[in-house]
């Protein structure tokens, strides 16, 4: 039989297969090489009245910090106001998950707080002239445009805290509010916190209901493999160096674009920044 883990608790397993949630083990050989993950569609078959994994199909990606796998994109939410916008942090993340082979899904909040000539519209025409899908909501905005970019998708959740996430997701499925709600009694930690990973259907995808991303941690990304993912620095230009970073390197076709205009040049300073922070440790396997 073949389902997808859609949560694990300590050696407990939930498994999603065609509609029913199958309460499961792994199989100790599974326990020994690479452990399980959320978001992983495996084999499991029935032995000695307990269900039981043998087999985790290939990844098409995963993350260390949720420990996911299989993810389709990161919905980045951040706020224009109260927290002001910081395309710091969404660039940040942006370079992360797009290492990991993961979409970007910018979600701008609190857009009734904005002003006309407020800075973050400047920020959403950048993002967008890139190639980033960038969503805006607000108070009485309607969520059409996020519901469908959610469908048929595994999407994790990224963002600072108080930027509306928590709220977002609790207008975006009546059942994900009342989850919530009972993570909050159980804890008694606040609303909307939990220590394990989950997926959850929500608007005909999946939803990673995750402790969050905990550290913006690049020290195991390998800055020469990091540009080449990142979306803006897909050009047909090539570089004098093949293993050019982009930095001081002469002959480099993406400080060439950057100053014609062609790839953002906020990006591009939010990723001669984080170079600094790469390559601080080998990368481990989980």
């Amino acid at each position: 039989m073949q389902g997808k883990i859609i949560k694990i608790l300590s050696n407990q397993y939930t498994i999603y297969d065609q509609g029913k949630r199958i309460a499961a083990l792994a199989m100790g050989k599974l326990r020994l090489g690479s452990k399980p993950l959320v978001g992983d569609n495996v084999e499991y078959d029935l032995i000695n009245d307990r269900y039981c994994i043998d087999k985790i199909y290939p990844r098409e990606n995963y993350l260390f910090r949720p420990a996911i796998s299989n993810v389709d994109q990161a919905m980045i939410v951040m706020s224009a106001k109260s927290p002001d916008f910081s395309s710091v942090l969404v660039d940040r993340l942006i370079f992360l998950i797009s290492y990991y082979h993961i979409e970007p899904l910018i979600v701008v909040s609190k857009m009734d707080l904005a002003e006309e000539n407020d800075e973050v519209y400047k920020y959403i025409a950048d993002y967008r002239k890139s190639g980033y899908r960038v969503i805006l909501i607000g108070h009485d905005y309607n969520l059409a445009d996020l519901k469908k970019a959610l469908a048929g998708k595994v999407t994790v959740l990224a963002g600072q805290s108080g930027v509306g996430k928590s709220s977002l997701l609790n207008k975006l499925d009546e059942k994900f509010a009342l989850h919530t709600q009972e993570i909050s009694k159980a804890l008694n930690r606040g609303k909307h916190t939990t220590r394990h990973t989950e997926l959850y259907e929500v608007c005909g995808g999946w939803l990673a209901d995750t402790p969050g991303f905990s550290s913006l941690d690049f020290s195991s990304i390998k800055a020469s493999e990091l540009a080449a993912r990142i979306k803006d620095f897909k050009i047909e230009k090539s570089c004098k160096f093949n293993d050019c970073i982009h930095l001081n390197e002469p002959g480099c076709a993406i400080k060439e674009a950057v100053a014609q205009g062609k790839i953002s040049a906020y990006r591009y300073k939010n990723y001669a920044d984080v170079l600094a922070l790469c390559d601080q440790r080998k990368e481990w396997e989980l």
